[in-house]
């Protein structure tokens, strides 16, 4: 029941009474209307107060239909998902009740913004999604990902880079749009235009609080940097950095920074995990708990599909991240371009997850799965770890032995490694739209102004 039609529903059996009994209804309402008058005469009869044996007469002024239903929009090119976009659209949806999703075609983004990394040629395999609507081209990966965030109900794909007059009114009359929404930092077309202007003339605009430490220009910075050490790096065979756990995000990774290399900037806190946390609802004691653990690094559609598919085998799917210390273990230096925090908000935020666990352990334990009552052990067919793992122990032993391991058929062969590797390939091309994309960011950092909101 909404809020604004409590006070409606509270009297509904009232307005039963008239509809189905009114000669008795009446009946009733003029005797209680009469002992109130008869009160002056019989002073020592005790009548109970007209307002408490009725409720306010007002309701009688049939009370229009509660709060309206308001559908929010908001869009995105939505290359290279990550947590900032999440929490995007988790401030959207707070502002309505539906969140009505528009993911930017690829030729869009060309003119507006340079080549996107994951293209359409990539992305043209149909998957179905049941959350995605009015569908007429195949389904691209960025659509997936965008489906399986938990505050998305529908999305629109190739839809265009800026608000025209014509998207505009389709929005407010085929879907019925009440509100456009877009962050607080500058959008704007080649030509220097605001893309929102339109939205905004019309009075349908909203605005969120950028999340700050992230962006697609940011990650590619750091996989550009990435390759740039790793080409320094191998030029140091036999040096003492050799073999070292080397990564981006960690603090021993100053180095890198030195040499125009890139860390995070993110700064996690509690609230942000618990906004992006579904409230505390943990798994029945009957409940069917499935543990699924990897680096989840560069979040992608390959990672969302695997999470469906674990989904579908409980009640309840528990996620394992591993640290930033294993991840460079098992994968090699470098390694995970985003870090710990990083990589579990945008684990959090796919609508297939019920709980995660930050910093997993490498192996599963007996005592991990008793702790967890954990019921089933899945891994995918794609991984990047395997042919790290050089004689030492299998981290699923334990419940292989117990009989509840079971292997999934990964449903994309996308891997982390194949999407960093396809920014590597256009080294040249990713350089010059980073640095024009940098320019943008530390003029904004620099002008911006403290906004109020999450």
């Amino acid at each position: 029941m909404e809020p604004g039609n409590m006070d409606f529903d509270t009297n509904s059996w009232m307005w039963d009474g008239v509809y189905y009994y009114p000669h008795l209804f009446g009946g009733i309402m003029l005797t209680a209307a009469l002992l109130g008058l008869s009160t002056s005469f019989f002073g020592g009869i005790s009548v109970t107060n007209l307002p408490y044996f009725l409720p306010d007469l007002g309701m009688f002024h049939k009370k229009k239909s509660g709060k309206k239903h308001v559908r929010v929009y908001m869009d995105g090119c939505f290359d290279l998902m990550h947590y900032g976009h999440a929490n995007a659209l988790r401030q959207a949806k707070a502002l309505g009740d539906e969140l009505v999703v528009g993911v930017v075609g690829d030729e869009e983004i060309i003119a507006n913004k340079g080549p996107p990394v994951l293209s359409m040629e990539e992305r043209s395999k149909r998957v179905e999604i049941g959350i995605i609507k009015r569908l007429t081209n195949p389904v691209l990966s960025r659509l997936v990902l965008v489906s399986g965030l938990k505050w998305v109900d529908e999305v629109i794909d190739n839809a265009p880079y800026a608000i025209t007059e014509e998207f505009m009114n389709r929005l407010f009359n085929e879907h019925k749009i009440d509100y456009i929404i877009h962050g607080d930092d500058p959008c704007l077309l080649p030509d220097g235009t605001d893309a929102y202007a339109l939205a905004k003339k019309a009075g349908r605009y909203k605005q969120i609080k950028r999340t700050e430490g992230v962006s697609s220009t940011d990650i590619v910075g750091r996989i550009l940097a990435s390759a740039k050490d790793m080409k320094v790096y191998e030029g140091h065979e036999g040096s003492s950095l050799h073999g070292e756990p080397h990564n981006l995000n960690s603090i021993q990774g100053e180095e890198s920074c030195a040499n125009g290399g890139h860390i995070s900037h993110f700064l996690p806190t509690s609230r942000r995990i618990v906004q992006f946390s579904n409230g505390g609802k943990g798994p029945g004691p009957n409940s069917r708990v499935v543990y699924i653990d990897g680096a989840f690094d560069l979040f992608h559609a390959g990672h969302v599909e695997i999470l469906k598919s674990a989904r579908k085998l409980g009640d309840f799917l528990l996620v394992g991240i591993h640290s930033d210390q294993i991840v460079s273990e098992q994968r090699g230096t470098h390694h995970p371009i985003m870090h710990l925090h990083e990589r579990s908000l945008s684990v959090l935020a796919c609508r297939y997850v019920d709980e995660v666990i930050i910093g997993a352990p490498w192996e599963v334990t007996r005592d991990m799965i008793t702790t967890f009552n954990i019921s089933l052990v899945v891994h995918g067919t794609v991984a990047e770890s395997n042919h790290f793992w050089n004689g030492k122990a299998d981290p699923y032993e334990v419940p292989k032995s117990l009989g509840m391991f079971q292997m999934l058929e990964s449903p994309k062969n996308i891997t982390t490694t194949s999407v960093a590797q396809r920014i590597m390939a256009n080294h040249e091309i990713y350089v010059k739209r980073n640095a024009k994309k940098e320019a943008s960011e530390k003029k904004y950092y620099k002008e911006r102004k403290y906004v109020s909101g999450d």
